[in-house]
């Protein structure tokens, strides 16, 4: 597609109505309760953070990890890979982690490279919301069908033991357990287990609190899908979910937007009033709409959890923006994907939540290829803020230019700008999602 360069940028006056009166719901339920944020106060310069001193506080930006660079689960990164991607992280200011399971040696070594660059040099800082992958009984076994009302106890438990274990070891660094990862939501086909059994592992960690066999600061909770928490269809909203919601220290919920461009995509695409605006008014404008559609998926998770009487924290446990699909979200799909709108979801996620005291735990920090192996153009690969070989996406291209990343390198490649920098190169791929109630609209 042709896009201007050099059009004027409207970005606000041609939003409905409607939207913007849920935004402005989302804000104040957003900021509800936020007084004990703590931003930049002195006092906590010399003491050691708890989840409570970090989460909603925009000095600590969070980010989804994964360090696998190859194929396969099977290679894993070393501690000086590790060591690599923390060092990049912290130049870009990110400071809280988010990992997905302890089976692998992974994480463990995640926390070994974290402990060896704070012992090296005294202003690098960073934490974990540790992972531990809860699943059903016959999840991923090939031929046999998941059963979703038991759990696999011999997997689960070892994660959660091993969980503790490592919260123990690494005090200074985990300061948050997180019981499952879009475990109880349905789509989740192959592992999801009912609201129970991930409640009956969050006051087991509750209660190894309470004996000293776990920090008592910190914080325990589950990240899952906005619908999992009560946010959307209402088969979700059992006694065990609110029985969840009180046990938990805080909600982590998940909402993607970008998925939705394909299977919820009233909200996606461009209006009829539109299409004399210029093309990157128009696409501008769709990404928006973007935002807001994640905001109204975060109120209506505020909103229930408000109507059962209860008070609890509320933050992002993962949304993001893929660059790439040969699927749903492509060419021959919703045409969401590329660089310019992940920059654009970036940003307005990033002043979104830094601006109510929402921690974002932005999907994710590099791509990973191992995610779907058998496709590399499949969305769930290209993620990443970073390519594999350590090449910085077009939201962060102003960093490369201010030098962030000087002497920092991914697989022995220095960071710089993917497209080499070209602009008109990236503009190109960029495609214009359709128009409403018009045929065979051609942009």
């Amino acid at each position: 597609m042709s896009m201007n360069r050099n059009c004027n940028r409207m970005r606000h006056s041609l939003i409905n109505i409607w939207l913007l009166g849920l935004v402005m719901l989302t804000l104040v339920a957003s900021c509800k309760g936020q007084d004990d944020i703590k931003v930049n106060r002195p006092e906590l310069m010399n003491k050691e953070m708890t989840a409570k001193d970090i989460l909603g506080n925009p000095k600590f930006q969070a980010i989804a990890y994964g360090g696998y660079r190859e194929m396969t689960r099977e290679k894993q990164p070393t501690i000086e890979d590790l060591k690599e991607d923390l060092k990049i992280l912290h130049a870009m200011n990110i400071k809280v982690l988010k990992t997905f399971n302890v089976e692998l040696a992974e994480t463990s070594n995640l926390l070994k490279a974290i402990k060896s660059l704070m012992s090296e040099d005294k202003t690098f800082e960073m934490y974990v919301m540790l992972g531990a992958w809860i699943s059903c009984e016959n999840a991923w076994i090939p031929g046999v069908a998941p059963n979703h009302d038991k759990e696999d106890i011999k997997a689960n438990t070892l994660e959660i033991e091993r969980a503790i274990e490592l919260a123990n070891q690494y005090p200074s660094i985990v300061k948050v357990i997180s019981v499952g990862n879009e475990a109880m939501v349905h789509w989740a086909e192959r592992y999801y287990v009912q609201p129970d059994v991930v409640l009956s592992w969050v006051n087991h960690l509750q209660a190894l609190k309470k004996m000293d066999k776990l920090p008592r600061d910190i914080w325990i909770t589950c990240s899952d899908n906005f619908d999992a928490w009560g946010g959307g269809d209402s088969i979700y909203h059992v006694p065990a979910l609110v029985d969840l919601i009180r046990a938990v220290d805080f909600v982590s919920m998940h909402t993607y937007p970008y998925h939705n461009t394909y299977y919820q995509p009233d909200f996606w695409g461009i209006q009829e009033s539109e299409v004399a605006l210029s093309d990157i008014q128009k696409i501008e404008l769709a990404m928006r709409r973007a935002v807001e559609f994640a905001q109204v998926q975060y109120q209506a998770v505020a909103t229930y959890i408000e109507k059962l009487g209860i008070e609890k924290p509320i933050h992002i446990g993962e949304t993001g923006w893929a660059t790439m699909s040969n699927g749903n979200y492509g060419s021959n799909g919703s045409k969401a994907t590329d660089e310019f709108k992940q920059a654009l979801y970036y940003k307005w996620v990033r002043d979104w939540t830094n601006d109510t005291g929402i921690t974002c735990f932005y999907f994710e920090a590099f791509n990973e290829r191992w995610k779907d192996a058998g496709n590399q153009g499949g969305s769930e690969n290209h993620f990443g803020l970073f390519t594999v070989d350590g090449s910085a996406k077009y939201v962060l291209w102003d960093l490369v230019d201010q030098g962030v990343f000087d002497g920092l390198t991914r697989n022995g490649n220095p960071i710089s700008k993917t497209y080499e920098g070209d602009i008109d190169a990236l503009l190109r791929d960029v495609e214009m999602p359709a128009v409403k109630n018009i045929i065979a609209a051609d942009l």
